[in-house]
C-alpha cells in the first residue's frame, strides 16, 4: 500500500515544524519542502498546506508558488501568510493591519458546518500573527469564521477545487482547538488513512533495509544517545551482524557512561567497537581555553579515531561481503535545517563520520523521516529499555563543554562527580523526566572562598543547570524543589573534592543558551 503524505510548503515560519508535528501526532505522514519544490508528480501526496512567512505578500523578495500546480487537484489549507497569498493571488486583497495583530483572540463567528470547523465551540481561542490582513476575499469565496477585529479570519471556497485559508495560527497550543481543525483537514478532507504510527514505521523501514543494503556491511558510529541507538537496533533487526557500530569514548562522557553503555549495546545485541580515545584527546586539549578551539580539536580528533577504526572494516578481507554503507542517526529536523527554503545548504548534519572519499562508502538514514519524540516511540516499539529512550541530550563534545577553561583529567573527575550526583538525584525524586536537559558545569578559572570543619578551603564553585523544552529552540529553567536543590548541592560539597560552593542557573533561552561554552 502506497504511504499518503501531506506536503507542507514552507514559505520560512518559525512554526512550520510545528505544524509537521501536528499532522505526524495525528498519524500522518507528513514532508516539509520549501515553497518552490512541490512535487508535482508524486500520486501519494493527498494534500497541500501553505505555511506563515516572516514576509509580506507585497514585498517584493516574499515567496510565491503557482498555485495551479495543485489548487483544483488536491485539498489546499493556507496558513497565515499561507492564507493571505492565496487570496492576493486569486483577486481578494491583502492590506497592512493598522496594528499588528498578535495574540489570543477569540472565532465569535464560526460556520460548524463547514467541513474544516466541524465540532468546534463557538467562541473558540485562536492565536494571531501578522502584520497584513485580507481586506478582501476573492470571488467565489466565502467567510467561514470571523473575530472581533479581524472579519476575514478564515475562507474557504468550494468551486473548482476545496480551498481554506485561516490567519491564525492551528498549529501552536495558543489556537485551542488547532488540532482538531488540522484534524478536520488532513483525516475528513483530504482522507488520510492515519497509517503512520512506530509498528508500521517499523515493519517498512526493516523490508526497505534490507532491500536497500542487501548482503553489504555497514558502518554506523554510535554516540549512546538515542538517535543512534534507535538507529543501530533498527539496522541490527533488517541485517543482523553485517552492521558494525563505533563507540568512540574521547574521555569526557557522564561518569562511568563509556562502560555502562557498551554493557546496553551488548545487551541488546549489537556489534560495538569500543574505543578508548581519552588519552589523544586530553593531550590535544592541553592549555586549550578557547569554546570554539576545544569542539575543532574534539571533532577533529574524533574524526582521526573513528576513520581509523572505520578503514580496518572497510579493508578487512576476510569477510565475504562488502562493505558500502555508512549509516547515521540523523532525523528530520536535522535535514530541515541543512538546507534554508531557497533549497541552499546552509549547514550540514550528514557528514558526521568524516570519512575520506577514497572509502566510497553511501549513506544510509533509517530514521531521516522522524521527528525526536517519533524517535522515542519507534525506540520503544523495538524494545530498546526506557532508560536509553528518556535520555535527555547531551552535547557531541561532553563535559569538555561544561568546563570553562583548560581541560584536564582532574577537571573531568570533578565534573563526572558533580553531575553523577544531580543527575542521580533528579532520578531519585522522580524529576527527570519532567526536564529537558540537565547537568552541571564546572567554573574551574573561578576560585571561591569555603570553610570546611575549622579549615578555610578556596576551591570551584559547580554551577547546576536543568531546562524544560519541547525542541531546545527556546527553553526555561527547571523550578525544582528547594529542598531537592538544597540536598544536591550538600551532597556535592561534602563528597566531590575540589567543590566548595553550589549554585543553580535561572536563566532561560534565549537570551541565554542551554549550554555555558
Amino acid at each position: 500500500m502506497q504511504q499518503q503524505k501531506i506536503i507542507i510548503l514552507d514559505f520560512g515560519s518559525q512554526t512550520t515544524q510545528l505544524i509537521a508535528r501536528r499532522l505526524r501526532e495525528l498519524d500522518t505522514f507528513c514532508e516539509i519542502l520549501p515553497y518552490n519544490k512541490f512535487p508535482a508528480d508524486d500520486p501519494d501526496v493527498i494534500g497541500v498546506i501553505l505555511s506563515g512567512s516572516p514576509y509580506s505578500v507585497h514585498d517584493p523578495e516574499a515567496f510565491k508558488v503557482d498555485l495551479s500546480q495543485f489548487v483544483g487537484r488536491l485539498p489546499v489549507l493556507g496558513i497565515c501568510y499561507g492564507a493571505q497569498f492565496i487570496s492576493h493571488s486569486l483577486g481578494g486583497r491583502v492590506e497592512k493591519a493598522d496594528s499588528r495583530e498578535y495574540g489570543r483572540a477569540h472565532l465569535e463567528t464560526i460556520d460548524t458546518s463547514n467541513p474544516l470547523f466541524r465540532g468546534f465551540d463557538q467562541n473558540s481561542q485562536v492565536w494571531m500573527s501578522h502584520g497584513d490582513t485580507i481586506t478582501a476575499i476573492p470571488e467565489g469565496f466565502e467567510v467561514i469564521g470571523s473575530t472581533k477585529d479581524v472579519t476575514n479570519a478564515a475562507f474557504w471556497s468550494g468551486e473548482g477545487g476545496r480551498i481554506w485559508g485561516v490567519q491564525f495560527h492551528p498549529e501552536v497550543f495558543h489556537t485551542l482547538q488547532g488540532t482538531l481543525l488540522l484534524k478536520n483537514f488532513v483525516v475528513d478532507i483530504c482522507g488520510s488513512r492515519q497509517d503512520w504510527s512506530p509498528a508500521n514505521f517499523v515493519e517498512t523501514t526493516v523490508a526497505e533495509l534490507k532491500q536497500q543494503i542487501g548482503d553489504d556491511r555497514v558502518i554506523l558510529g554510535l554516540s549512546g544517545g538515542v538517535d543512534s541507538s534507535v538507529c543501530a537496533v533498527l539496522l541490527n533487526r533488517a541485517i543482523g551482524d553485517q552492521l558494525t557500530c563505533i563507540f568512540v569514548d574521547h574521555g569526557m562522557l557522564r561518569k562511568n557512561e563509556f562502560q555502562n553503555v557498551m554493557k546496553d549495546y551488548e545487551c541488546l545485541g549489537l556489534n560495538v567497537i569500543g574505543v578508548d580515545a581519552s588519552k589523544k584527546f586530553f593531550a590535544d586539549l592541553d592549555g586549550v581555553t578557547e569554546p570554539e578551539r576545544k569542539r575543532k580539536i574534539i571533532g577533529r580528533d574524533f574524526i582521526e579515531v573513528f576513520n581509523a577504526e572505520a578503514k580496518k572494516i572497510v579493508n578487512n578481507k576476510s569477510s565475504n561481503s562488502k562493505c558500502r554503507w555508512l549509516a547515521q542517526g540523523t532525523i528530520y529536523p536535522d535535514r530541515i535545517e541543512s538546507m534554508n527554503i531557497t533549497g541552499k545548504v546552509i549547514k550540514s548534519h550528514h557528514n558526521v563520520g568524516g570519512l575520506p572519499e577514497e572509502m566510497h562508502l553511501s549513506l544510509c538514514e533509517p530514521l531521516k523521516w522522524l521527528f525526536k519524540d517519533e524517535v522515542r516511540r519507534v525506540g520503544r516499539q523495538l524494545g530498546i529499555p526506557e532508560h536509553l529512550i528518556g535520555r535527555h541530550p547531551f552535547p557531541g563534545p561532553g563535559l569538555a563543554v561544561r568546563i570553562l577553561g583548560a581541560i584536564t583529567p582532574e577537571k573531568v573527575r570533578i565534573l563526572q562527580d558533580a553531575d553523577d550526583i544531580f543527575i542521580q538525584g533528579l532520578r531519585d525524586w522522580g524529576l527527570y523526566d519532567q526536564i529537558w536537559q540537565a547537568g552541571a558545569i564546572l567554573l574551574s578559572d573561578v576560585r571561591s572562598v569555603g570553610v570546611m570543619g575549622d579549615e578555610r578551603t578556596y576551591e570551584n564553585p559547580v554551577a547546576l543547570r536543568a531546562v524544560t523544552s519541547t525542541d531546545a529552540m527556546t527553553a526555561d529553567w527547571a523550578h525544582l524543589p528547594y529542598e531537592f536543590l538544597a540536598k544536591v548541592s550538600n551532597d556535592i560539597i561534602n563528597k566531590v573534592k575540589g567543590v566548595n560552593r553550589v549554585c543553580y542557573d535561572i536563566s532561560s533561552k534565549p537570551p541565554s543558551t542551554i549550554e555555558w561554552e
